[in-house]
């Protein structure tokens, strides 16, 4: 997996450009999608990046890119309220303006993944940043083995993209897994933990790779138990988007051990972590 950042030599790096909203889309109750026209014909992006998105007047955050890798037509942002500059944004409406730099970052390589097994595993909202990993082997399915995905959220009014695992559930090339902590009277799916979705699923431990994304102390205890069952830190990749800032690497907020995640990050294998003592807390 490359380190690099994939921002072509004219995108806006230090300087957002004015984009203009096609649609919001209420998700959950704090959590909405915004569809934004790109900056160029030639923007593109890879799994796993993000941009900085800049309400204008409030200030900028770092946002995963959600949509599909090869729909160049539209930004897709899927943002959960939690501050000042994210209420700001998910209250814009179609037609107004956000600024866009980007996109950064690392990806998640599914390239690694072809002829093998594909788990994908997300928590809460961190089904937004691995929804490209989907699009993605979905477009490209005949290059993996089985392919799975296990989500958990809190509860039943928590599931992001809830239709659209309907629609996946749908298909014959594709296992998806959902629990929640706390079921409703409606709920007739699995009740518990993420990671008690494993012993679910069949896979090829001496081979399969891994996708996680949530939150971090699900993503400790997922890797923990992906190692039991054979698959290699090399084979477990995360994303760690924690404190990210600037995007470039230069504020130094998202410093964790030797890497800057905005830049080195956010998704990185266990292997390259292997110095960092996140993993193995408790």
């Amino acid at each position: 997996m490359s380190t690099q950042l994939s921002v072509k030599p004219d995108a806006h790096v230090m300087s957002p450009a004015p984009c203009r909203i096609l649609s919001v889309a209420r998700e959950l109750q704090d959590t909405y999608t915004l569809e934004i026209e790109p900056p160029g014909d030639d923007w593109s992006f890879l799994p796993g990046q993000y941009t900085m998105l800049y309400a204008f007047g409030i200030g900028e955050v770092p946002i995963s890119i959600s949509g599909d890798p090869d729909d160049s037509s539209k930004i897709v942002q899927t943002i959960r309220a939690v501050g000042a500059v994210t209420d700001a944004l998910v209250g814009l409406q179609a037609g107004d303006y956000v600024g866009v730099r980007g996109p950064f970052g690392t990806a998640w390589d599914t390239t690694a993944a072809e002829g093998r097994d594909v788990l994908i595993v997300a928590g809460g909202v961190g089904l937004a940043p691995l929804r490209p990993v989907v699009y993605d082997v979905l477009n490209h399915r005949d290059r993996y083995e089985n392919v799975t995905l296990m989500y958990g959220a809190r509860s039943p009014a928590d599931l992001l993209f809830a239709s659209q695992i309907s629609e996946w559930r749908g298909r014959f090339d594709l296992e998806v897994l959902v629990t929640v902590d706390h079921g409703d009277d409606a709920w007739r799916g699995p009740v518990g933990v993420v990671t008690s979705l494993i012993g679910r699923s069949s896979f090829d431990g001496d081979t399969a790779v891994a996708f996680v994304c949530g939150p971090e102390v699900m993503m400790r205890f997922t890797i923990q138990a992906f190692e039991r069952k054979g698959i290699t830190d090399d084979r477990l990749y995360v994303s760690m988007e924690r404190n990210m800032k600037c995007g470039v690497g230069l504020c130094g907020h998202c410093q964790l051990g030797k890497f800057f995640l905005c830049k080195d990050g956010p998704v990185m294998t266990c292997a390259q972590m292997a110095g960092s003592c996140w993993i193995r807390e408790v």
